[in-house]
C-alpha cells in the first residue's frame, strides 16, 4: 500500500512538471533542430528550406531568416547575438534578436578550409582548419590571428566544437573527446547521436537527439534528461524542452526539484518494527520465521522502491 502511494505521488508531481506549449504542429513538422534561449523563446531550423524561425513561448513568430545553404546554429543562449556557421559557404553569420544579420565573417580569403567554427565571444573565433590541421584563435574584429595550434584530428565526422578554459571539446557522430591546447587527449567516451555543446557557466552539456548529458571530469558523461520517443530535445536555464509526435513539451526544473524533495523522505526505511504492523503476532519458532520473512520482504521492497526513485529522479521523461 505504501509503495502504491509513493508511486502515485511521484507520477502526479512529474505530470505536473510537464506542460504542453501552444505551438502549432505545422510549425514543428519537418523541424531539423530546435533551440531555446534563456528567455523562453524557441528557434526552429528546417533543413528542407533552410529556414530559421524564432517564436515566443505562446507560438507567436518573432522573426525569420531564409538561408541559401545549410547553417549550423551554435547557441541561442544570448538572443542578442546568435552565431551561425556554414561549412558550405565558409562563413559565419551573427544575427540579432529580430533575426536580422548584423555581421558576416568570410573565411575563404584568409584561411584554407574551415571545417568547424566556435564563437567564444563577440570578438574571437576558434577555427578548425582542415587544410593545415590547425586550431586557430582568430580576432575577427581587427582581422588578426592570435594563436595557432597543431591539431591533427579526423574532421570527417565532426559535429561540434567548443573551447573553454584551455580545453578543446570535440563532438563527433559517435564520440566526445576533450583535448588540451597542446593536443593532449584528456578524455574520450562513446556518445551516440550527439548534436551540439551547451555551456552553462563551467558546466559542459551535450545535446543529443533525444537526451541531454553532462560532462563530469570524474564520472564521465552523466545523462540528465532522456525521452526515447522524442524527436528533438533542448534546455535553457529553467526547463527542458522536447518535440514529440510534432507537439512541444516543457519540463519545469523547479517542479522536478519539488518532485525529488517530496519522494526522497518516503524512501527512508521505517523505524517501526515489522512485527508491529500486524495485530496478530505469531509465537514460537513459526513466529520467528514469519517475522524474519516479513522483514526480508520489507527490506527487498524498500530496495526496489529506492532503485525506482533513483532511476526516475534523473527526470526520465519516457512514459510520462
Amino acid at each position: 500500500m505504501r509503495l502504491l502511494y509513493i508511486i502515485f505521488i511521484f507520477f502526479f508531481c512529474t505530470v505536473n512538471a510537464q506542460k504542453a506549449l501552444p505551438l502549432d504542429t505545422l510549425k514543428l513538422k519537418e523541424a531539423k533542430d530546435m533551440l531555446a534561449d534563456d528567455y523562453g523563446n524557441l528557434y526552429i531550423y528546417k533543413n528542407k528550406d533552410f529556414s530559421f524561425t524564432k517564436y515566443d513561448s505562446l507560438g507567436k513568430q518573432l522573426g525569420k531568416m531564409m538561408l541559401t545553404v545549410p547553417y549550423k546554429v551554435q547557441s541561442v543562449q544570448n538572443p542578442l547575438s546568435l552565431a551561425l556557421f556554414s561549412e558550405n559557404a565558409q562563413e559565419m553569420k551573427f544575427v540579432d534578436q529580430n533575426m536580422n544579420e548584423i555581421q558576416k565573417v568570410d573565411f575563404k580569403q584568409k584561411f584554407g578550409f574551415i571545417r568547424m567554427a566556435y564563437a567564444e565571444d563577440l570578438q574571437q573565433l576558434w577555427l578548425l582548419d582542415d587544410s593545415t590541421k590547425r586550431l586557430i584563435q582568430y580576432n575577427f574584429r581587427n582581422d588578426t590571428t592570435i594563436n595557432s595550434y597543431p591539431f591533427d584530428v579526423s574532421f570527417d565526422d565532426m559535429m561540434d566544437l567548443l573551447v573553454f578554459e584551455t580545453k578543446v571539446y570535440i563532438l563527433t557522430r559517435k564520440h566526445i573527446r576533450v583535448f588540451s591546447l597542446k593536443f593532449e587527449k584528456l578524455f574520450e567516451a562513446p556518445l551516440e547521436n550527439g548534436k551540439r555543446f551547451r555551456r552553462e557557466n563551467d558546466v559542459i552539456l551535450v545535446v543529443a537527439d533525444n537526451s541531454i548529458l553532462k560532462y563530469d571530469p570524474e564520472k564521465g558523461m552523466v545523462k540528465i534528461f532522456e525521452d526515447k520517443d522524442a524527436q528533438i530535445v533542448d534546455k535553457n536555464i529553467l526547463s527542458y524542452f522536447e518535440i514529440k509526435a510534432n507537439k512541444l513539451y516543457l519540463y519545469n526544473l523547479e517542479k522536478i526539484k519539488e518532485t525529488k524533495l517530496q519522494t526522497e523522505p518516503e524512501t527512508k526505511p521505517t523505524s517501526t518494527p515489522v512485527t508491529e504492523l500486524s495485530s496478530e503476532k505469531p509465537t514460537g519458532e513459526e513466529g520467528t520465521k514469519t517475522d524474519e520473512k516479513k522483514e526480508s520482504e520489507e527490506k527487498a521492497a524498500d530496495r526496489t522502491l529506492q532503485k525506482l526513485i533513483e532511476d526516475t529522479s534523473e527526470v526520465q521523461a519516457t512514459g510520462v
